[in-house]
């Protein structure tokens, strides 16, 4: 009987070479993941600028993560579809919605748990202010 011959064992340096050719692709041919990282890059300076605690600082590099995989995500399935067809199709249009809503809720979620956070601080800055 015939069996077919065992994958290739690639080596941790051609997956990590995948990884980082799928993030510059990512960052590239999406508009959306340039508007997340430079609303990321603003948030990362505003936490420094209101010099916020360091497990706000975790939760934010947590947050910011969040939304830029599933960005990732939102584009892989994109770049799928358009290889599998040109032709409008329900279901992968259906899809694509649901991943882009993904990407709709942690980036709202993100925005809440920031808000959050720097009003806080805001907040504190003004007791110590007035007091």
């Amino acid at each position: 009987m015939y069996q077919e011959p065992p994958p290739p064992v690639r080596s941790w340096r051609d997956k990590f070479g995948d990884s980082f050719r799928g993030l510059k692709a990512g960052i590239r041919k999406q508009s959306s993941f340039f508007v997340h990282f430079f609303v990321a890059a603003v948030v990362l300076m505003a936490a420094a600028v209101l010099k916020i605690h360091r497990d706000q600082w975790y939760i934010l590099l947590l947050c910011i993560t969040i939304v830029l995989t599933a960005e990732m995500f939102n584009s892989a399935l994109e770049s799928m579809a358009r290889a599998i067809t040109g032709e409008s199709n329900p279901h992968l249009g259906n899809a694509l919605d649901i991943a882009s809503a993904a990407v709709l809720v942690a980036s709202t979620g993100a925005a809440i748990v920031g808000a959050i956070i720097f009003l806080h601080q805001v907040a504190e800055w003004w007791r110590a202010g007035a007091g």
